[in-house]
């Protein structure tokens, strides 16, 4: 018997994504998304709707200029308001993270030996830019991202809302802002070497155009986590240490504090499960000195190589079978939905227009979804999806 099949209708305009619910329809002569069994008495249809919803989303979203790709790197992609070089935040936050994605690739490259990086640089009329750097089909890795972007807009609320985590923190109308941030996912091949995920941004909002004179506003946001299918405690330890290690030269309460914050925002809601085995996490972040904070968001940014590289050198050649290859590709499945359904990046960069192939970099090449999998209890399998579910303490 032929298994159930579905399908997913996803609209692409001005560079944002559309779902469209099932409330959304009523009729129609176009199936959009259907399930069909073999004894269903009637088939039930997902529709186009009668209004046109994509333009009406479109509208909402149109916040951040076009880019215009560009054959060379430029020095700058700040706004010649803002000083290419004037020792300001923006300025020296923007030269971490381009001097991070640089050293970075640099490290992947000769890890993996054979795969090369395709860069993409653009830029916007208004100001901005970004480079995405990704690494497909290597000897290591299956894709590995890491992006840099410098961006000016106008957030709606609904990105607002997206950007910031406290919810009664809301602003009406439109609001200027300025992001910069650095962004990367490594997916190697074997299921024994983890993935890798961290982001370190930085956020000013001018004030609405409802509300002239109101204060500026700054924070910083990022963390850095690992997701691997198979659970090597020294792995996981080493991962830890290194994020802690980078929290206390700033403050001893941090690891603990943005460690059960990376445990509580990568929760899977809809599954019951983490992402993965955590790390660190902090958004919003302004209560400290800017100076301070500028100089952590840097620090973590910089471990990311001294956390990462040691595991994949030990992990990379180690055998494995389809079973193994089954189980990493289940949990990649877990990993796209998180960023599709819940990560408040994707969603900003979704709402405002953002560059759809540097949002959607995160995802894997392949995963898999099987209907009602449970891993046998015991198992090596059971043992990764009960540390998701039951977050442990691993220093």
């Amino acid at each position: 018997m032929p298994l159930p099949t579905a399908t997913l209708s996803v609209s692409s305009s001005s560079s944002s994504l559309s779902f469209f619910p099932r409330s959304s329809y009523s009729s129609s002569k176009k199936p959009q998304l259907g399930f069909c069994p073999t004894r269903l008495a009637k088939f039930t249809s997902v529709t186009e709707p009668k209004y046109p919803i994509r333009k009406l989303m479109t509208i909402s979203a149109v916040s951040i200029e076009k880019e215009t790709v560009i054959s060379e790197r430029p020095h700058t992609f700040l706004r010649e308001t803002d000083g290419e070089d004037d020792g300001s935040v923006r300025s020296r936050f923007q030269q971490m993270i381009m001097e991070v994605q640089d050293s970075l690739c640099g490290a992947l490259a000769a890890l993996d030996g054979e795969g090369k990086f395709k860069e993409d640089a653009w830029t916007r009329p208004g100001g901005g830019g970004g480079i995405s750097r990704v690494l497909q089909d290597g000897a290591v890795f299956e894709k590995a991202g890491v992006n840099v972007s410098v961006v000016y807009g106008v957030m709606p609320p609904e990105a607002y809302r997206a950007a910031k985590a406290a919810a009664s923190d809301q602003k009406a109308g439109s609001i200027p802002f300025f992001a910069a941030g650095i962004s990367s996912v490594l997916h190697p091949k074997n299921p024994f070497a983890p993935t890798l995920h961290f982001n370190y941004r930085y956020f000013e909002t001018d004030a609405p155009k409802d509300a002239p004179g109101a204060p500026r506003q700054w924070w910083f946001g990022g963390g850095t986590d690992l997701t691997p299918s198979y659970i090597f405690e020294e792995d996981v330890k080493h991962f830890h240490s290194i994020q802690k290690k980078a929290c206390d030269k700033f403050d001893p309460s941090f690891y603990p504090r943005f460690k059960k914050w990376c445990d509580d925002y990568f929760y899977i809601k809809h599954r019951g499960e983490r992402r993965g085995l955590g790390g660190i996490f902090f958004d919003d972040l302004n209560d400290y000195d800017q100076e301070m904070l500028l100089s952590f968001a840097t620090e973590c940014a910089n471990s990311v190589v001294h956390a990462y590289i040691p595991i994949l050198e030990k992990r990379k050649d180690t055998p494995f079978n389809d079973h193994h290859k089954a189980w990493q590709q289940l949990r990649r499945g877990r990993y796209v939905e998180f960023n599709l359904v819940y990560d408040r990046g994707t969603t900003f960069g979704l709402k405002t227009g953002g560059r759809i192939e540097s949002i959607l970099v995160s995802l894997p090449l392949t995963a898999r979804w099987e209907y009602d999998h449970k891993p046998e209890e015991g198992s090596e399998e059971w043992k990764l999806l009960d540390a998701c579910i039951n977050p442990k303490e691993w220093i």
